[in-house]
């Protein structure tokens, strides 16, 4: 049976054609079967190349999911992955890039990494949520980085009532609140004052969003623990999940968030420290450092 990757890309970000159908090219001649998106491949303008719908069938039997673009691109591409328990690498095309494992310099050697199956696979954690009316589920998600659930209305404050572990811990007025794994410590909880949590940490982050009340710090829970936030009257909510999925959630509704149980598995190329990455993403100023000796200079 031929070797396939599902390659997912952001179509709009220019000069990503090009990109693409260089690495599509150099899977093929490697007798590697690229899939596309139908969408992907028609805004890039990509012919000759196995297309697939965008569903949650798109990534079912292949190897990896290689996606080309930012954090949100990887975002999505985690969606078909986690489905399909494929693993996910990611060549950062775009800002930031937490979540992608090489940069733009780095995509012939990646594709070469690919080619040869040089690569390991560790798990992250993911958070799974509930969204239910008088006992009733109405909704359920999951989510890489995090659950976020917003106010509504941008007039009035969300009124809610919080539980940890089946008890019940503050009242907030608030803009919201976030539930995050350690891979989204450093991107919407990070906003909101939340600590940084490597990704070997095994806890979940739950976090107000400009909340008024005297007890309203982020909170680091362990991977058992229960959440729950109840919504009060008058104001409804937007439930996120990693930004990209939303549902409206009504007053009196419940919303419960656990350790998802299906991780989402990341490709590793070259293993490194994840202080280097915080480094290397957030520009952190090091200058001075002298460590223990040449060869533990910051790459």
């Amino acid at each position: 049976m031929s070797r396939e990757i599902l390659v997912v890309t952001h179509p709009r970000r220019p000069g990503l054609a090009a990109t693409a159908r260089t690495v599509i090219d150099a899977l093929a001649a490697a007798d590697i079967e690229p899939r596309v998106l139908a969408d992907e491949a028609q805004a890039l303008g990509l012919t000759g190349v196995t297309t697939v719908r965008p569903d949650d069938a798109a990534a079912l039997g292949v190897e990896l999911v290689l996606v080309l673009g930012g954090d949100g691109s990887l975002l999505r591409g985690a969606e078909y992955a986690r489905h399909a328990d494929a693993p996910l690498l990611g060549v950062n095309l775009g800002h930031v890039g937490f979540l992608a494992e090489a940069e733009p310099e780095a995509l012939e050697a990646t594709v070469g990494h690919i080619v040869r199956k040089d690569y390991s696979v560790e798990e992250r954690m993911t958070v799974d949520v509930t969204v239910s009316v008088a006992g009733q589920a109405v909704h359920r998600g999951w989510a890489l980085n995090e659950i976020a659930m917003e106010k509504a209305d941008r007039a009035r404050m969300l009124d809610c009532v919080v539980e940890i572990e089946g008890r019940p811990l503050s009242r907030w007025g608030c803009d919201g609140v976030i539930c995050s794994t350690p891979t989204g410590s450093t991107a919407y909880a990070f906003s909101v004052g939340g600590p940084v949590m490597w990704p070997g940490v095994d806890a979940l982050l739950f976090a107000p969003i400009s909340a008024h009340a005297l007890f309203a710090r982020p909170l680091v829970l362990p991977p058992t623990a229960s959440i729950a936030v109840e919504v009060l009257p008058p104001t409804a909510a937007v439930l996120f999940c990693d930004g990209r999925r939303s549902v409206q959630v009504t007053p009196l509704s419940r919303v419960e968030a656990r350790r998802g149980q299906r991780p989402v598995r990341l490709a590793v190329i070259r293993p490194r420290p994840f202080t280097d990455r915080l480094v290397a993403k957030f520009e952190l100023p090091v200058a001075g450092w002298r460590g223990r000796g040449e060869g533990n200079r910051p790459r």
